[in-house]
């Protein structure tokens, strides 16, 4: 019998695990009953009564597991490191706040017996804020075009993982893992499954414009060089202009010394185009460092409190 991981990053989900754990088994029992399965929490220092419901929900089921973190890693750690504890013959990575429809584990499996070993969910629409997803659409169009290996639109990390994928996982030894990238650069051969994101079910979401922007950079500093390579032909191009500018101002003040005034203003102009062009390329290139001193560092990506119903 084929063994099922269902894996489920929690912070402050007091309102969903139960609900949500009860959805996934009803799920199992009623439409996969030929499969064996585990869901698998790794709670990332959640300050609600979420671990409490999570040793609950434990107590009553031993294929419900848990992993509380020892303080918060991340929302980028946490998720990444639990797939690398999951132990089915294929893992499922969905959130806990059922923005990621539990009906599509079915269509997740169905793609993953037909031969896929990845399987994910597309977001084509969403119930979400508008202006979000309008934002969002534009992130994933232009780290797509800059980047050098292909991203995945609309991608979250819901979806299926065989246990070859999770293993290549394993092995990375990333403290700072893209997961977006790394399922469009090391993954197998995919299938793609479209789905409406619904609101979420209870609870208050841990997105918010830092968490955005963070996971953003690490996109682009991960997988594209363009925005230094940028820096590098703004600055010849401008240094340029700055030479010609001079030796015209030079020449016309040379031949119209009382009739031509140069002015501060367009000194001034240049100075603050040239200082906030700089400003913007320092902090990018502030980002690619920032990134290359994570990795550089090696950290664990969690490190565990405790660890209830595994052997």
């Amino acid at each position: 019998m084929k063994k099922i991981s269902v894996l489920i990053p929690t912070f402050n989900e007091e309102a969903n695990v139960i609900p949500l754990a009860s959805a996934i088994k009803n799920v199992f029992e009623t439409r996969l009953p030929s499969y064996d399965y585990e869901i698998v929490f790794i709670d990332n220092y959640s300050q609600d009564s979420t671990r409490m419901k999570l040793q609950g929900l434990c107590a009553s089921d031993k294929k419900i597991k848990a992993i509380f973190n020892a303080r918060n890693f991340g929302h980028i750690k946490s998720p990444f490191y639990g797939l690398t504890q999951t132990n089915g013959d294929c893992s499922i990575l969905m959130c806990a706040d059922f923005q990621d429809p539990v009906d599509m584990i079915v269509d997740f499996i169905n793609g993953w017996e037909e031969g896929f070993k990845i399987v994910i969910g597309i977001k084509n629409k969403s119930k979400e804020s508008k202006l979000m997803y309008l934002l969002r659409s534009y992130y994933y169009n232009t780290i797509k075009k800059i980047s050098e290996v292909e991203q995945i639109e609309h991608f979250t990390g819901f979806g299926l993982y065989d246990k070859a994928f999770v293993d290549v996982l394993r092995n990375l030894d990333d403290p700072m893992p893209y997961m977006r990238g790394i399922v469009a650069e090391l993954g197998f051969e995919r299938k793609e499954i479209k789905y409406q994101q619904p609101k979420r079910r209870a609870g208050k979401t841990k997105n918010n414009w830092y968490t955005l922007y963070d996971i953003g950079m690490i996109g682009i500093t991960s997988y594209s060089k363009v925005v230094m390579r940028l820096a590098t032909i703004f600055g010849f191009f401008l240094s340029g202009i700055s030479f010609i500018t001079a030796v015209i101002y030079l020449i016309f003040k040379l031949l119209y010394w009382d009739r031509f005034p140069a002015g501060t203003a367009p000194i001034l102009i240049g100075v603050f185009l040239l200082g906030s062009l700089q400003l913007f390329f320092i902090g990018f290139l502030g980002e690619y460092i920032l990134n290359i001193n994570s990795r550089v560092m090696k950290r664990p990506l969690v490190i565990e409190e405790k660890r209830i119903n595994f052997e």
